[in-house]
C-alpha cells in the first residue's frame, strides 16, 4: 500500500457521501491533527475522490496543511466505492467499548496531564465513566437494600425509640428536652447534621424533582413570619449545642428563602459560623473526578456543560474546606478541599442533581 502526499485542493468529496461533520467535531479532529500527527491517510479513488476521510481533510483545510497522506484505492469498482464510504463509518459504529478498562485509560491519561478532550470524549461522558466504575467496584451488602414503602398507615407514634443495632432512632419533636433525654440517654453528639423545616410550602418546594409528592409538614410550611421562624430555630438550636460535645461541628441545612433567619438564630447559640456552602441561584455545586487537588482539568468546551464557579476578582480570603484555586487565564475559581467547583448546564432547578456522586 502506497502513500501519496496529495494537496487539499485537488481532493474531492464523495457526491454521496451521508455522513456529516459538525464544525465542532471538525475541530475536535483538527486538535487531534495537530497534537498527533496526521497518522490516518485519505482513501481515494484515481480521480482524488475521496472515499473515507472527508472529516479529515476538512480539518486540515482548518490548520493551513497544504497536502495531506492518501491512498489510492483503484481497485474499487463504482459501486464498491458508494459501498465503501457506507460501510467505513457504519461498521465502526457497531465497535463497542469495555467501559471498565476506558474508565482506567482515561484516568491515567488524566493522572499524565493529557488533553483528555484530545480522545473525542466529552466531559459528562468521562463524568459517567467514572461514576459507572466506582459504582461496580462498590460493594453492596444486605444492608443497602431499601425496602419498599408500605401503602399501610405508620405505625410510629411520638415517643416510640426504635433500636436499630447500634443506632438509636426516635420519633420526637426536637424542641422537647425529653426528646433528647429519651434518645441519647445522657449521651453527647459529637456531629450534627439536621434539615429542618424551611417554612415554605411542601408543595412546589419539596417533590423529588417530580417523581415523590410528600404531605404538609405539621408546621414550618411557610406559616411562619420571619420573627416566629427565628425563634422556632433559636429553641431547636439551643437543645443541639446543649446536647452535643464542645467544639462539635452542626451542619444546618436551609432553603435559600430564610438563609438569614437560620444565620440569626445560630449567631445567638453557637460560637462561630465556620462554613456557608451556597450558589447565588441555589443550584447544585460539583466537583469532579478528572481534577486535580488545586488544578482545573476543565476548559473550552467543558466549561460549557460545567460552567466554573468564579470567585470575585478582589476575594481575599475563603474559610474551612473551601479555597480558591487560580486558573490559567487568571481567574479564581472556588474550591471544596481543593477540587475545583462547578454548576451543570442541564440543571434547571435550584438542588437539582446531575450525578449522585458529586459534591
Amino acid at each position: 500500500m502506497k502513500i501519496e502526499y496529495t494537496s487539499v485542493r485537488e481532493l474531492r468529496p464523495h457526491p454521496n457521501n451521508a455522513r456529516t461533520h459538525s464544525k465542532k467535531q471538525i475541530r475536535q479532529i483538527a486538535n487531534s491533527i495537530a497534537q498527533f500527527g496526521f497518522c490516518n491517510p485519505v482513501l481515494v479513488d484515481d480521480a482524488k475522490q475521496i472515499i473515507a476521510g472527508h472529516g479529515r481533510v476538512e480539518a486540515a483545510k482548518l490548520l493551513g496543511i497544504d497536502a495531506v497522506p492518501t491512498v489510492r484505492l483503484a481497485h474499487l469498482s463504482d459501486a464498491d466505492k458508494r459501498a465503501y464510504v457506507l460501510a467505513d463509518n457504519k461498521l465502526a459504529e457497531k465497535a463497542g467499548w469495555d467501559r471498565e478498562l476506558l474508565a482506567i485509560e482515561l484516568q491515567g491519561l488524566i493522572e499524565l496531564d493529557v488533553e483528555i478532550e484530545l480522545t473525542g470524549f466529552e466531559m459528562a461522558e468521562i463524568d459517567l465513566l467514572f461514576e459507572e466504575a466506582r459504582e461496580a467496584n462498590d460493594a453492596s451488602g444486605p444492608e443497602d437494600a431499601l425496602p419498599e414503602p408500605s401503602p399501610a398507615p405508620a405505625v410510629s407514634q411520638t415517643g416510640d425509640l426504635w433500636l436499630l443495632g447500634s443506632h438509636r432512632l426516635l420519633c420526637g419533636d426536637a424542641r422537647d428536652q425529653a426528646a433528647y433525654d429519651q434518645l441519647l440517654a445522657g449521651a453527647k453528639a459529637e456531629f450534627v447534621f439536621t434539615d429542618p423545616p424551611y417554612n415554605v410550602a411542601i408543595d412546589g418546594h419539596v417533590c423529588g424533582l417530580g417523581r415523590v409528592r410528600h404531605r404538609e409538614f405539621t408546621m414550618g410550611c411557610g406559616e411562619m413570619s420571619e420573627a416566629e421562624f427565628t425563634a422556632f430555630l433559636k429553641a431547636v438550636f439551643a437543645l443541639l449545642a446543649e446536647h452535643s460535645i464542645d467544639g462539635s461541628i452542626h451542619q444546618i441545612c436551609m432553603d435559600w428563602r430564610h438563609i438569614w433567619e437560620m444565620l440569626d438564630a445560630g449567631r445567638t447559640v453557637y460560637g462561630e459560623l465556620k462554613n456557608l456552602c451556597v450558589d447565588l441561584n441555589g443550584m447544585t455545586l460539583y466537583v469532579s473526578d478528572r481534577d486535580t487537588a488545586g488544578k482545573s482539568h476543565c476548559n473550552a468546551q467543558c466549561t460549557v456543560s460545567w460552567p466554573l464557579l468564579i470567585a470575585d476578582t478582589d476575594a481575599q480570603q475563603a474559610s474551612g474546606s473551601f479555597s480558591f484555586i487560580s486558573r490559567d487565564d487568571g481567574r479564581k475559581q472556588w474550591a471544596n478541599k481543593g477540587k475545583p467547583l462547578y454548576t451543570w448546564a442541564k440543571d434547571k432547578k435550584p438542588g437539582g442533581r446531575k450525578r449522585r456522586r458529586r459534591e
